[in-house]
């Protein structure tokens, strides 16, 4: 079995990486392409020995189990460029947030009547083995192929299956996940540094707490709010801290973000349908036929979603 990667961003680069620490795949097993050559994961993929190539086209015909590790408003068009390519044999990953299979398998069926599609949901820990990925399969894909991905995927860390219309909050819980577990660390430990702690220190603390935590809830049975009133003693220090943080909004504000980031995930959906793309965006791709005279991009409305008001997150 060999994997393609249409994309060599930072997905990619951890997927490799994950794939080949695992032992599932030999580097040499592994192509990529993209047409910036001078991206930091680049270099690093060709120091793990991944096949890389600027053109999508070459890593299609090479590869079993294709990745598409594009940004979403760009899979219309990688599919124009390599559906000529795409065989019987194919399966056709789509980690691109928001993208349905349904899009997918009719953008591919005018080169490949039975186009085999899976649309998965993964993040960037699957670099340390960590990872958590969604996958639905699509309408030709056979159940052997499911039990591929998920037997790939399951390498790097936890992997199941669900009904694609799940995939959207998915992403924004674990997919946006460990952006706000940096966020938290990053404000752990300045709060550390605050109090006198070395700021190294401080960070190895703060991500030893948040790694034990986690350890801890997958490996009890216990409900989270009651491991949290564990730790909490009568009038001790760590219920005085709590009190700060519900007095500043910190449940709604995570609810909030897994909501934000599921909403803009559905919009991506609608700018792929809709075939359009920023200038800006046109530079990540080997199209020179795209048309830059697209529209902006939209932005979610306050009418979508009571958002917090004097924070907000990115993408």
């Amino acid at each position: 079995m060999s994997v393609g990667f249409i994309g060599a961003g930072q997905l990619a680069f951890a997927l490799a990486r994950g794939f080949t620490a695992a032992g599932v795949l030999a580097a040499h097993k592994i192509t990529a392409s993209s047409p910036d050559t001078d991206l930091p994961t680049v270099s690093g993929l060709r120091k793990m020995g991944v096949n890389f190539t600027v053109s999508n086209k070459d890593t299609v015909k090479s590869s079993d189990v294709l990745f598409l590790a594009v940004k979403p408003p760009i899979i219309p068009f990688i599919l124009e460029e390599v559906g000529p390519d795409i065989e019987p044999r194919h399966i056709v990953v789509s980690c691109a947030a928001g993208v349905t299979i349904s899009s997918i398998e009719k953008k591919l069926s005018t080169f490949c009547p039975t186009p085999k599609v899976i649309r998965c949901m993964t993040n960037t820990p699957v670099i340390v083995r960590e990872g958590a990925t969604v996958y639905a399969t699509g309408t030709h894909a056979d159940v052997e192929d499911g039990k591929l991905l998920e037997q790939l995927m399951a390498s790097v860390g936890f992997c199941t299956e669900v009904e694609e219309d799940l995939i959207d909050a998915v992403t924004g819980l674990s997919g946006s996940g460990p952006a706000y577990a940096f966020t938290a660390l990053d404000a752990l430990a300045d709060g550390g540094v605050k109090m006198g702690l070395p700021r190294r220190l401080a960070v190895r603390l703060g991500a030893q707490a948040l790694l034990g935590a986690a350890k801890m809830l997958l490996e009890s049975e216990q409900h989270p709010g009651q491991l949290k009133d564990n730790v909490c003693s009568p009038g001790g220090a760590t219920i005085h801290a709590l009190h700060f943080l519900e007095s500043g909004g910190f449940r709604s504000l995570l609810i909030n973000a897994v909501e934000a980031s599921c909403i803009r995930t559905r919009e991506l959906q609608h700018l792929a349908d809709q075939e359009q793309i920023s200038p800006a965006a046109i530079k990540k791709t080997l199209l020179d036929k795209v048309k830059l005279d697209s529209p902006s991009l939209s932005v979610a409305s306050a009418s979508k979603v009571s958002l917090f008001t004097s924070k907000s997150k990115k993408n």
